[in-house]
């Protein structure tokens, strides 16, 4: 499978999103891509370029939309990314890397706190 664009990227990169989505059997025809004009700032420059890109799969109805970049191949390359991971999280049941991000800072932010009160020892009146 071949991507119908070439972003500023690996071609490393490019290859492990191309076997992804052969293992996940997501194919491009599957795939419904618009572009969309970006907001944020860039004023004239920003309101005459669609560097928003929306990505949708069509058989799961997943959507992502990405703006990260002010270039429009790299945003593609990054929705589709996103949209894997979406898709393998919703198929598998696994949760994202950026889940199990927040899950471990959440824990760690509880012991801190846990350790806060006994260093404080504060008492209930």
């Amino acid at each position: 499978m071949k991507l119908p664009f070439s972003p500023p990227v690996k071609n490393e990169k490019i290859r492990f999103l191309i076997e992804k989505m052969k293992m996940l059997e997501i194919k491009e025809k599957d795939l419904k891509e618009k572009f969309i004009r970006a907001s944020g700032h860039g004023g004239q420059k920003i309101n005459k370029t669609s560097t928003c890109v929306y990505v949708k799969h069509i058989p799961t109805g997943i959507e992502v939309k990405c703006q990260q970049t002010r270039s429009q191949a790299l945003n593609r390359f990054l929705a589709r990314r996103l949209l894997i991971e979406k898709i393998e999280e919703n198929l598998l049941g696994n949760k994202s890397s950026a889940e199990r991000l927040k899950q471990k800072i959440r824990k760690q932010k509880l012991k801190r706190k846990k350790r806060a009160r006994q260093k404080l020892k504060i008492k209930k009146f």
